[in-house]
């Protein structure tokens, strides 16, 4: 039985009131903040339900509203009673909040029962929120099914007028009326045919499949065929009391401030699992705990990163201020041979740098980080490599060509290596690895523009000039605020990770800096055939 058989399918851009539904990326007017509606169960315990969802939106910068759909007397150890006001009531309670506020997005979880269910449809042709997403409180952690037949196909009409639905396996199975997936590729089939029956993005959810992997994908956010697959490792604990309701809620709440539904799953996912990891030290209920949605906030009362970082890196700030090169650089006399030596190198550190800024961008949470470290990456290609190759083929006679041939010393290598190890874990550490590029720099730009004084005449003013430009100084404090941003959602142990990768970063400058006037003789490679 597929889904297309069973329930009609409401066109995404037609609702059965005939208005056309509006999409908005930012909160209305007027709003500091998301306005999110959790519509939902209760959980005394406080890990799932409209309990999970106000923590996750707050956790998220969100603010969270709630009506409740069914009083739950459940603890970590299951569900012992439910009791459900009726849709009447519902119904009132869905309309006296759309009455007065704006809403931004809307999480519907547990709906209870089919009357419930339809209400809840009825109110959302009304009323169209923005975004709505669904959890399909369908089955429990047992496998036993927790809605009736009635029940369940409201609950299938409801997937038609979100825009995410997020399903487990088993609830999957039941959205389609086919058997549990019991393999990723088969499940992937699924949420694809879910998709194309009722134009709903998928959140498909692995977690009830076997093995070290806990996969996740995102089906249909950018086309029927598009799928985006989030691989994650399984994390070892009991404590995941509320996981989907939790993920669904997230999601909700930082879809009105991305541009798309895989940077905001993205990142609720991130947070996910710093939330799993701490849940146990919770120490709540003696069965499957909850989850820890405020794990990141032993962060909130700190510095920022920016300043704690630099604060860590001031042994390497005086280290580049007195070494030679800096020197020789600002008082004119460097070494012609030196300054080529050091952009020559710095030529093919660029190559590879505008690559990790690419994968940045890949990463970037937001449409301004992904903009701004695009154009960082093509700037590093296209400007400043020209630059580079201008002034080498003027004094060290070399063509483009023999530029790109250039084959990295160790020390660039090693700075490179480092780059692109940083940018194979999260978006927080390849932040805080490529920010000492663009502060050392900078700093490094005011140095030599207050040594080197009047610049007419300057063998080297025109990048003196360049370090000390504004436009880079801007630049720099917008990269710090990225930084500072993403380390604002990092847990403890990866804000550290993001403290040490700049630190590293701002040794490898050093070391790179020092290459162009302290020139080791590195052995040369053995020659094929010679004697031993």
């Amino acid at each position: 039985m597929s889904l297309a058989a069973t329930t009609p399918v409401l066109p995404r851009s037609e609702p059965a009131s005939g208005a056309a539904r509006v999409r908005v990326a930012s909160p209305g007017a007027g709003a500091s903040r998301p306005r999110v509606l959790s519509i939902a169960g209760t959980d005394p315990t406080g890990g799932a339900g409209i309990q999970a969802d106000l923590k996750a939106f707050a956790a998220h910068g969100a603010y969270g509203m709630a009506v409740t759909t069914a009083l739950v007397a459940q603890n970590t150890h299951g569900v012992r009673t439910v009791h459900v006001p009726g849709a009447d009531f519902l119904t009132e309670q869905l309309d006296a909040v759309s009455d007065d506020v704006t809403i931004d997005a809307v999480k519907i979880g547990m709906v209870a029962d089919e009357p419930n269910a339809r209400a809840i449809a009825a109110w959302l042709g009304r009323v169209r929120p923005p975004f709505v997403v669904l959890d399909p409180v369908m089955v429990a952690t047992s496998g036993h099914r927790l809605l009736d037949e009635g029940a369940e196909q409201a609950v299938r009409d409801l997937v038609a007028l979100a825009d995410l639905v997020t399903p487990n396996l088993p609830e999957l199975a039941v959205l389609l009326g086919e058997p549990a997936a019991t393999s990723w590729p088969d499940a992937l089939a699924q949420a694809r045919r879910l998709h194309a029956a009722s134009g709903a993005v998928v959140l498909l959810k692995g977690g009830h499949l076997t093995g070290e992997e806990s996969p996740d994908a995102l089906v249909g956010a950018r086309g029927p065929d598009d799928v985006t697959t989030f691989a994650a490792v399984r994390i070892d604990t009991v404590h995941t009391h509320g996981t989907g309701c939790s993920l669904s809620a997230a999601v909700a709440a930082l879809r009105p401030r991305r541009d798309g539904w895989e940077s905001a799953t993205r990142d609720a996912k991130t947070w996910l699992t710093g939330a799993l990891r701490a849940g146990g030290a919770l120490s709540v209920g003696t069965g499957r705990g909850p989850v820890d949605h405020l794990a990141h906030l032993p962060t909130l009362g700190r510095r920022a990163f920016s300043e704690e970082a630099w604060e860590r890196i001031g042994g390497w700030r005086e280290a580049v201020e007195s070494m030679g090169f800096v020197r020789a650089l600002a008082d004119g006399s460097l070494a012609v041979e030196d300054f080529g030596f050091y952009l020559a190198q710095d030529a093919a550190y660029l190559a590879e740098y505008s690559r990790v800024l690419s994968r940045a961008s890949q990463l970037a949470p937001t449409p301004e980080a992904r903009q701004f470290f695009a154009g960082a990456a093509v700037e590093s290609l296209e400007v400043e490599q020209a630059l580079h190759r201008d002034w080498l083929r003027e004094h060290a006679g070399m063509d483009r060509g023999a530029v790109e041939r250039v084959d990295p010393s160790p020390v660039t290598a090693a700075y490179t290596n480092h780059l692109h190890a940083a940018s194979n874990g999260s978006y927080a550490e390849t932040v805080a690895a490529l920010l000492p590029c663009y502060w050392l720099y900078s700093h490094i730009g005011d140095v030599l523009v207050r040594r080197a004084g009047d610049l007419d005449g300057h063998p080297y003013a025109r990048w003196i000039s360049l370090y000390g430009d504004p436009a880079f100084q801007e630049a720099t404090r917008t990269a710090c605020s990225f930084a500072d941003e993403a380390a604002r959602w990092a847990s403890p142990a990866e804000r550290e990770r993001m403290l040490r990768a700049f630190e590293l970063s701002s040794m490898h400058e050093y070391l790179f800096f020092e290459q162009g006037i302290e020139r080791p003789t590195w052995p040369e490679a053995p020659v094929e055939g010679a004697e031993k």
